[in-house]
């Protein structure tokens, strides 16, 4: 009932910046957290960062002071914004539901690379 759609991947050296965004449509009234999830080669996909809808945020140690996550007014729209991004942060992002999720969407490519 709820679609999300990623967009905003991208190619980036080392210590730039990428911002991703998620579009959310449906049901969205129901989606009282919402987070981002990476998924890098040979890795299981992990819990990136989360936002509630009255502004609870929370991150992964290994973007803690990199990343901001936030999300609109409407609620339709999430974004996560990634600065002075790491090779080890290459990974297929994807936004969901947390901490249950619902299905999963295409994701979007970040490749940290010089």
């Amino acid at each position: 009932q709820v679609q999300l759609v990623e967009s905003g991947g991208g190619l980036v050296q080392p210590g730039g910046s990428l911002r991703l965004s998620c579009a959310a449509s449906g049901d969205i009234l129901t989606l009282y957290t919402m987070a981002w999830y990476r998924q890098a080669p040979g890795k299981q996909r992990a819990l990136v960062a989360s936002v509630t809808i009255d502004g609870f945020r929370d991150y992964a140690d290994s973007v803690k002071g990199r990343f901001t996550i936030f999300r609109n007014d409407a609620h339709d729209t999430m974004y996560l914004q990634m600065n002075n991004l790491r090779p080890g942060d290459t990974a297929v992002y994807y936004c969901n539901t947390a901490p249950d999720t619902i299905s999963w969407g295409q994701g979007t490519q970040v490749t940290v690379s010089s």
